[in-house]
């Protein structure tokens, strides 16, 4: 992607940098990160790519290579939450970022051009998202000079998406983004945002994750998201903790026979017994028996599909399919409702089990998913 060339076709003169932020996939740990509670994320070798230059009137220029619009113009001090801007269009992410930024006393008064690409899948539950915002955090970061590390630009991109936005989203996304390592997963605790970067070279086993795009697209602010949160929050107040992380799983029985509402048990199940599924994996990995880590993930799966419900045929279809042919394992990950499954396979069958996803989807009359690798990959950096 010629980002910078495209900057100066549009703008008239050279960016003065480009950086990349990736999406990312999630191993195991789903809807835990707001209940400030474990996941591990890796990032993927899709990024979203910026091309900035500083301006000193202060309009903030924005376009995408991907999107068939003109050039977004705004003003720095004009930029309000849930504006026109702040409501789904793609312009809302890198906008959000600027007033996040604003907001909390960063002087990025001057503006700023951007052009951007992405080859992050949009509506994948790859996070393409949180690449756009902290490939924008990043750049300014850098340009102005603010000397905020990491998981700052990384909190600060969440509250672009949560207040600017209106997408009530965890931080896990921005934080894979910002703060992964190649060859690694990132064990993130959503509570201190405490990081470990565990090694994750499945190669070496002799095994892969293959990441199946559904390709059937979801939105996380159409209300299902932000109703599973309000759930959650409310078995966290009747339970007398502050957040879902603070019930122990061995006190999980204990902590049901508390809850009359059948839905709020469903959800409270699920985020206790995700959170120990991560510190499962952990173990596994730390171990070296990574094999051992498919049957979790599938667990992961029948929880999220039966507790949360927030699966859909295609996604079970990947699921069963997947591991009917083979795998050592697979579940859906991200927001649900669509977007992708990850599938760990032994090298030797990705083409067996790929091939049985397909098979599975034509002979259900469903769209050809995308079915691709992910390698553990680096997250934002400086390109140029």
């Amino acid at each position: 992607m010629d980002v910078a060339g495209k900057f100066a076709e549009l703008y008239g003169y050279e960016p003065e940098g480009v950086w990349s932020a990736p999406g990312r996939v999630n191993l195991i740990g789903e809807y835990t990160d707001f209940n400030e509670g474990f996941v591990m994320p890796l990032a993927l070798p899709h990024t979203a790519v910026a091309a900035v230059a500083r301006r000193t009137d202060g309009v903030l220029r924005l376009h995408s290579a991907d999107i068939d619009a003109p050039v977004a113009e705004l003003r720095v001090d004009d930029l309000e939450p849930l504006s026109k801007y702040g409501q789904g269009g793609w312009a809302a992410y890198p906008a959000g970022v600027v007033w996040a930024l604003r907001d909390a006393g960063h002087d990025v008064s001057g503006g700023a051009d951007v052009h951007l690409a992405s080859t992050v899948p949009t509506g994948a539950g790859l996070s393409s998202s949180a690449a756009l915002e902290v490939v924008t955090a990043l750049a300014m970061n850098d340009l102005y000079g603010l000397g905020l590390d990491r998981p700052r630009l990384a909190v600060l991109a969440q509250r672009a998406e949560n207040a600017f936005v209106g997408v009530p989203c965890g931080v896990m996304d921005q934080m894979a983004s910002a703060c992964a390592m190649e060859g690694h997963a990132l064990h993130l605790d959503c509570r201190d945002l405490a990081i470990r970067q565990v090694p994750f070279d499945l190669a070496a086993h002799g095994l892969r994750l293959l990441v199946v795009d559904t390709r059937v697209k979801h939105e996380l602010g159409d209300g299902a998201y932000a109703e599973r949160r309000a759930g959650c929050e409310e078995g966290a107040r009747i339970l007398g903790v502050s957040h879902l992380r603070d019930v122990a799983y061995d006190e999980l029985p204990a902590a049901l026979a508390e809850l009359t509402d059948e839905k709020i048990r469903r959800y409270v199940r699920h985020i206790v017994s995700d959170n120990h599924r991560v510190e499962q994996v952990i173990d596994l990995l730390d171990s070296g028996d990574v094999r051992a880590t498919g049957p979790v993930l599938t667990e992961g799966h029948a929880s999220l599909r039966d507790d949360l419900r927030i699966s859909c045929p295609e996604l079970d279809l990947v699921v069963t399919s997947a591991n009917a042919a083979g795998a050592l394992g697979a579940r859906m990950t991200g927001g649900g409702f669509g977007g992708s499954a990850v599938v760990l396979v032994e090298s030797a069958d990705e083409d067996t089990v790929t091939k049985s996803v397909l098979e599975a989807f034509a002979a259900a009359g469903f769209t050809a998913p995308r079915v691709f690798p992910a390698e553990a990959s680096a997250g934002a950096r400086r390109e140029a």
